[in-house]
């Protein structure tokens, strides 16, 4: 079984993110992705509810899993019996970050394979933090973000 694994923050998961799932799952037999517990972080979602709202927007996708972890990327990778890592990349700018955590991942354990996918130029402006700033400021977050997430979003500013 060719299992991946796509692995990050998702503080909200954005439309950019869930095209990368779509075609990541396309490509392995199973797609696990991984939603980062930073202990240090408070996010504009918890775990739980970025979890929840990713599951939410791909439950189109009939060999996707949703998780999240607080270890290094390698053990849980090692857990899963997974060896392709997953990376959605906008821009140059990502590609040297990506680039230097694929290497770092390899150094920790060779037997994992970091695989690249461009995001589509349409998405290609969107990002988690600029959705949050976004929506902080009272701008509309539709078509950068599913459906879901929008509307958890709203719900949050209603509290």
């Amino acid at each position: 079984m060719r299992r991946a694994v796509c692995s990050g923050s998702f503080d909200p998961v954005t439309l950019g993110h869930v095209d990368v799932f779509e075609r990541a799952s396309r490509m392995f037999d199973e797609l696990i992705i991984c939603v980062f517990r930073n202990i240090d972080k408070k996010g504009f979602f918890s775990v739980e509810e970025r979890v929840r709202l990713i599951e939410e927007a791909t439950a189109h996708l009939n060999n996707v899993r949703v998780t999240s972890f607080s270890s290094l990327i390698t053990d849980f990778m090692v857990e899963q019996d997974a060896h392709i890592i997953v990376r959605g990349v906008r821009s140059v700018k990502d590609l040297e970050y990506e680039e230097n955590e694929a290497y770092m991942i390899k150094h920790l354990n060779p037997e994992i394979d970091t695989v690249f996918l461009l995001t589509r130029p349409d998405l290609s402006y969107v990002s988690s933090s600029g959705v949050r700033e976004v929506f902080r400021f009272g701008g509309s977050v539709h078509g950068l973000v599913p459906a879901c997430v929008e509307q958890a979003m709203q719900d949050k500013k209603e509290k």
